[in-house]
């Protein structure tokens, strides 16, 4: 039996459970965050909602991933449609985060209004990035990969020790100039130090010489969750690459908009982005249950 789901109120979520059914979701509800839902395992999910417009989807064992926004609303409505039509509803609550404002001086000028002269270059980027991080395509099934790839299920590691210079979600001011809100979490450590894949998986793109980024590395887990690694010194995988747990993947570098060695460590569920240290302790998140109220057909 095949589900379905659509919007009716400002955000909204699917898994492909039987109706009426009371559903496990793991992990935090809180901005920015990823969490998943367990229930019966089926071929996919499909979540849609206003800021996004995503579909997801479940593996065999019933999870479904989940990356909730950086501006995701506080109260999401979720709605389940099953194949007879019937429906059921779950509500959640969305914890707000705190977000703090970087303010970073000393950027060279062009990295901070780049001239129409960068435009090619940044024109590139976005399409190699963009690409990488599709994530699904229509179908219902995961972008390249088949249902069995689900590198993701053997949990994460730190791909550099270092110290925390950038935390996800927050707002920087280069040169006084307000930028968009941080896509990842920046570890500084000393320029040459390797930088290990976070987990299994294949990479999708190894870029050079990117205006933002620079040399730039990301990595597809299965159904849609990719990790990113930036501002590399040097890449030492090529796209098509399959790479294990702890892989040297390159370098850590000051490359593309950078002011000093650090690592910009990035993940992305379907090209929405959230806090990479959520992908830390996937195995110990803690669980709940939620009870739906049947809708009728």
């Amino acid at each position: 039996m095949r589900f379905r789901v659509i919007c009716l109120t400002i955000f909204s979520l699917a898994t492909t459970v039987t109706a009426a059914q009371a559903l496990e979701i793991c992990g935090d509800m809180r901005q920015g965050e990823l969490f998943y839902i367990r229930g019966n395992p089926m071929e996919n999910t499909n979540i849609f909602n206003n800021l996004d417009k995503k579909s997801y989807f479940s593996d065999k064992q019933g999870i479904t991933l989940v990356a909730l926004h950086r501006n995701a609303p506080k109260e999401v409505k979720m709605v389940v449609y099953a194949e007879n039509g019937s429906k059921t509803s779950y509500e959640l609550e969305i914890e707000p985060a705190q977000w703090d404002i970087q303010r970073i001086k000393g950027v060279q000028p062009h990295h901070v209004a780049p001239s129409k002269t960068h435009a090619a270059e940044i024109a590139r980027e976005q399409k190699d990035v963009n690409m990488a991080l599709a994530g699904a395509k229509g179908g219902g099934k995961p972008a390249g990969v088949a249902d069995s790839y689900s590198f993701w299920r053997e949990g994460f590691i730190l791909p550099v020790e270092g110290r925390i210079s950038g935390h996800f979600g927050n707002q920087r001011i280069f040169n006084g100039v307000p930028k968009s809100p941080h896509s990842g979490t920046d570890i500084a450590a000393p320029e040459g130090t390797p930088v290990k894949a976070s987990a299994a998986g294949k990479v999708v793109l190894s870029g050079k010489d990117y205006f933002y980024t620079g040399n730039m590395v990301i990595i597809d887990h299965g159904y849609g969750l990719q990790t990113i690694y930036a501002h590399l010194k040097d890449a030492t995988v090529v796209a098509g690459d399959d790479v294990r747990q702890g892989d040297i993947i390159g370098h850590v570098g000051k490359t593309g908009r950078a002011t000093g060695p650090h690592l910009h460590w990035g993940a992305s569920l379907n090209n929405v982005r959230f806090r990479p240290h959520s992908l830390l302790d996937l195995a110990d998140k803690k669980c709940r249950n939620i009870t739906g109220k049947y809708m009728g057909e």
